[in-house]
């Protein structure tokens, strides 16, 4: 009776369970539709935003809004111009251009900000995120990656680091904190990897990096 009870446990144990099977390919289908959709919606917010800006004059030439044509002007406009900046008279006409727009009151602030944001991320330009450092926030003991964007100093001497935290999944939508300089940490982690490790919600991480006190921001 022992034997039959022993020859009968691995039987029972590698039976056939539907629902452990249908949550297990659940969760695999997730993994793989997920991401899918994340991208596609992302994707899809960025045409429609896009294609939305000029579809007002569209449909007052062709009577009608004809979807997508907005969005390929914009991107036919974007490869025109730098074709244009590629070229010296165009780099001028350009610099001019943005000249006069730094001059219009209230267009120049948002103008101002929106082109150093965009320089930013894309590592051109002065202002561009060069520096990956790490610091306790919000609380002591949790520790946050943001982009080292300046420093300044107080009247009573201390050296504050203005640190930009980008969130997920959309980095451009962060906030800034102004946190003491002896409190940040240089990490040796390039900007591309930092920007895929919050794109990603910290899926896409190092395995280990090395981080360095920060020292003040050279001009």
């Amino acid at each position: 009776m022992g034997a039959n009870i022993a020859q009968t446990a691995p039987q029972q144990s590698g039976r056939f369970n539907p629902t452990r099977h249908v949550r297990g390919k659940l969760i695999a289908g997730f993994l793989i539709l997920v991401p899918i959709l994340i991208t596609y919606g992302v994707l899809s917010f960025v045409f429609n935003s896009l294609d939305k800006i000029l579809q007002p004059i569209i449909q007052l030439i062709f009577g009608r809004p004809v979807p997508g044509l907005g969005f390929g002007i914009i991107i036919l406009v974007a490869y025109v111009a730098g074709l244009i900046a590629a070229t010296y008279i165009g780099r001028w006409i350009i610099s001019a251009v943005q000249a006069g727009l730094l001059r219009v009151p209230v267009y120049n602030t948002i103008y101002s900000a929106s082109k150093q944001l965009v320089e930013s991320f894309s590592g051109t330009g002065r202002t561009g995120f060069r520096r990956v450092v790490e610091f306790e926030y919000p609380r002591r003991g949790t520790w946050t990656i943001g982009f080292l964007t300046n420093t300044i100093e107080h009247e009573d001497g201390q050296v504050m680091g203005v640190v930009y935290i980008p969130t997920a999944p959309t980095p451009n939508s962060g906030y800034v904190a102004i946190v003491s300089l002896d409190e940040v940490y240089d990490l040796d982690m390039p900007v591309e990897r930092a920007l895929r490790f919050c794109l990603s919600g910290g899926i896409v991480s190092p395995s280990k990096f090395t981080r360095r006190p920060a020292v003040p921001q050279t001009p």
